[in-house]
């Protein structure tokens, strides 16, 4: 009975956050196949753990916002997540829930389940809340500075500190959850999974100054991630990375790498 109540319980979300404006329909579509995963096969433990960085990631992308005015026309998506966001930032973990479907007692698929989330979360953290700092973010290649804020490859001592704290937030919960009999184990997978999760959002950071497509707007005179078309309606122009890597891959390989992280990690 546990699948058809996770499907009634991600029907009932989805539903919740498509009135609230957080999802658009087919982000609802992809937020109930991904809730019926997670849900109907992990559990209530696993659904906590999906809602914490659901709720603060939609409820970060609605704060602060007469200090992000001006943002929007960097970033490829708004706060209305679609399909294509749903599956980037979850898409890693939903596999890891589904593996737990064949491996119930192995502590691993539970691991790479909040390392991918730690991971997500760190990103979405860093990205609506670095944009407060104060002063100009750097590139993370060269730490060159950047003049404008939420510039893809950009980082600050605020979003890596905000990166911090939201892989720490699902790494507390996940051991706290965690079945370990060893308080010094569950110490230790705490360390893992917050250190994973700074390591996919550093990820998603360097790929966004490397190799993730970004255009041009020729009205504005502005680098976005828009395209085909820029905030003011101009088509944008390609001018770097690979064109098929657009932010969902780019987040969905965030979450790659924390899990990445998070196994080498374990066999050391």
């Amino acid at each position: 009975m546990q699948l058809p109540l996770g499907f009634l319980l991600a029907i009932i979300i989805a539903t919740l956050a498509y009135r609230a404006h957080s999802l658009n329909k087919s982000g609802a579509m992809a937020a109930t196949i991904t809730g019926t995963i997670i849900f109907g096969v992990g559990g209530l433990d696993w659904a906590i753990l999906l809602l914490t960085f659901f709720i603060t990631s939609s409820a970060l992308s609605r704060a602060f916002k007469k200090r992000k005015q001006g943002l929007d026309e960097k970033f490829s998506k708004g706060h209305e997540r679609d399909a294509g966001q749903v599956f980037g930032n979850g898409g890693v973990a939903t596999a890891f829930a589904a593996l737990h479907f064949f491996f119930p007692n192995e502590p691993w698929t539970w691991i790479g389940f909040a390392a991918a989330l730690a991971a997500v979360n760190a990103d979405t953290w860093a990205t609506e809340l670095g944009v407060l700092n104060p002063n100009p973010p750097r590139m993370i290649t060269d730490l060159r500075k950047v003049m404008e804020k939420g510039t893809s490859g950009g980082i600050s001592l605020v979003g890596t500190l905000a990166a911090l704290a939201g892989s720490g937030l699902i790494a507390l919960l996940a051991v706290l959850l965690f079945p370990a009999e060893n308080g010094s184990l569950k110490t230790d997978y705490f360390l893992l999974i917050t250190f994973s999760g700074l390591a996919g959002a550093l990820f998603d950071s360097f790929l966004g100054a490397t190799v993730q497509a970004m255009y041009f707007c020729p009205t504005d005179q502005k680098e976005t991630e828009k395209h085909p078309l820029h905030t003011c309606g101009t088509p944008t122009v390609h001018i770097r990375g690979w064109e098929w890597l657009n932010n969902d891959w780019v987040n969905f390989s965030c979450g790659a790498f924390g899990v990445i992280t998070a196994i080498g990690l374990s066999l050391l």
